[in-house]
């Protein structure tokens, strides 16, 4: 029967068409465009041009193509699987073939080359029981040996053109093409519908989000800890330190201070409460400067702006009074000593009028003016030690005294300083935390809201699923039961099952699309999430 006659006579192709739509209203047919074509089709090097050269010789009526000729859209009437002799099917010879006949039913092997491999025969057996094993709809090919390009006599291409005059005069051809496409095309709506309902995408997107979720809220809860426990730390450190250097910079005036009141002398004396006023002053400069210096560098460290350092500046730097030393009112002390060194010094004139008596008694009258000379002096002496010395004395106790008002100065002037860069330093921290709170909840509402849509699309996918998929399965099973036994589903096939089996495939489970507790979401995590997957 040639293409003439096919087109002649009434389209068998709307009964099938009927069939469908009549069990599946609303399935949208196959497009395709069945050509009046034989397509040849194998693996590389199969033999695959010879045989379509040989054929187009042999069936002049017939438009012979390969693959790569066909326009998009268009299926042949008959597929022509060639395979060589030398080389066993392998599964993706299989697919090949799959890709080629999904829209046909005409399917004819060819084992090609024989005239160069004396065991075509066992390699075409071993082809058939492949092919029926990868699908069954394959099990009934009509295997055939052929020599399209032989290195010697005429192509032997008989067995095969047999076949296919044999397989296309059968006036059941387009019908049975007809319900292939179907059987094609409904198949290929079911996967889709039962694919976009499993939604393993999906469901990996999901199980991202849900990690990405879960890091932020994670991270903020760490972040905020480890700030606030770095604060604290930093400034127990900044007190202890500060209180330390205080310390260490008054004891090492006070050393300074003493020194120089013991060495102190009649000269100096005017000055030295001068000097000591200005030391102590230069030391709260310079402690307060080191303070503010230092808590400003806690600041950095803390990943904050100086402007929490500067307000440490604000507390006012404490006062601390000291009296003038009590070097005048000394009259009874002076009296004292006056009357010692009055002693003292008659003691030395008496001694030293007798030792002139023995030696000179001539000059005794001279020797008696010399001693008393020497007397006085020596009273005069004595008097002004022993009133340097306890001048010194009253100075040093002084300067311990001033340091020890200074060393409570200071140890004031640091808790003032910590305790407002506490302050400062904690109102800044807590501005950055409710900060990076507020980017942390924009994040996870973000998350939420892509969790919601991810839920709601599933839910719609298995709501199409659960009402397409049974009237696709029937339509499918109708088709099938049009082809025969030859269209049972294989194993490489998608096993779509009944909807009660699949049902859970699709939806999510408690884990993969939990939106968090109520008191991290606010009302992202409410009912309402719920219903609205729902509609």
């Amino acid at each position: 029967m040639t293409g003439a006659d096919h087109l002649a006579e009434p389209d068998p192709t709307a009964g099938v068409d009927a069939l469908v739509a009549e069990i599946a209203p609303g399935v949208r047919p196959p497009a395709v465009r069945r050509c009046d074509a034989i397509m040849v089709a194998g693996p590389w090097l199969a033999g695959v041009s010879a045989v379509a050269s040989a054929l187009a010789d042999r069936l002049p009526q017939w438009r012979v193509v390969e693959a790569t000729d066909l326009m998009p859209g268009e299926v042949p009437t008959a597929v022509v699987f060639v395979v060589s002799a030398a080389a066993a099917l392998t599964d993706s010879d299989c697919v090949l073939l799959d890709a080629a006949a999904a829209h046909t039913d005409v399917v004819i092997g060819v084992v090609s080359k024989i005239d160069v491999h004396r065991q075509w025969r066992e390699m075409q057996e071993v082809a058939r029981e492949t092919l029926a094993d990868y699908a069954p709809r394959y099990r009934d090919v009509a295997w055939v040996g052929a020599a399209a390009a032989p290195e010697r006599g005429e192509p032997r291409v008989d067995d095969l053109v047999a076949e296919l005059s044999k397989q296309l005069g059968d006036n059941d051809v387009q019908r049975r093409n007809r319900l292939r496409s179907w059987e094609f095309q409904l198949r290929t709506d079911a996967d889709r519908v039962d694919r976009d309902a499993r939604a393993e995408g999906r469901r990996a997107r999901v199980a991202l989000l849900q990690e990405q979720r879960d890091e932020v809220v994670r991270q903020r809860r760490m972040s905020k800890s480890e700030r606030v426990i770095a604060l604290r730390s930093r400034i127990s450190q900044a007190r202890v330190q500060l209180s330390y250097f205080a310390r260490k910079r008054c004891a090492s005036v006070r050393g300074e201070l003493a020194e120089d009141a013991a060495g102190m002398t009649r000269r100096r004396l005017p000055e030295f409460e001068g000097n000591v006023r200005r030391r102590l002053e230069e030391v709260v400069t310079e402690v307060d400067e080191g303070v503010a210096e230092h808590l400003a560098d806690v600041a950095h460290e803390l990943g904050l702006s100086g402007d929490a350092a500067a307000a440490t500046a604000t507390p006012p730097v404490p006062q601390f009074e000291i009296g003038a030393p009590a070097l005048a009112s000394r009259r009874l002390e002076t009296q004292l000593m006056t009357l010692l060194g009055v002693g003292f010094g008659l003691g030395v004139a008496l001694t030293l009028s007798r030792l002139f008596a023995h030696l000179a008694p001539g000059l005794t009258a001279a020797g008696a003016a010399l001693c008393v000379v020497v007397g006085v002096a020596v009273t005069v002496w004595v008097v002004r030690i022993r009133g340097l010395l306890r001048d010194r004395a009253v100075l040093d106790r002084w300067v311990g005294e001033a340091t020890a008002a200074l060393r409570s100065a200071l140890q004031e002037l640091v808790a003032l300083r910590v305790v407002a860069a506490e302050s400062a330093l904690t109102a800044e921290l807590a501005e950055r935390n409710e900060t990076e709170a507020a980017r942390a909840a924009d994040r996870i509402a973000a998350l939420d809201r892509e969790l919601r849509e991810h839920a709601a699309a599933t839910a719609r996918a298995a709501a199409v699923r659960d009402r397409q998929l049974p009237t696709l399965q029937r339509a499918l099973a109708a088709v099938r039961s049009e082809l025969g036994g030859s269209a049972r589903l294989d194993a490489g096939e998608a096993t779509l099952g009944p909807p009660d089996e699949l049902g859970g495939s699709a939806r999510l489970d408690a884990g993969e699309a939990t939106l968090g507790p109520p008191d991290e979401l606010g009302e992202s995590g409410s009912p309402e999430t719920a219903r609205t997957a729902a509609d």
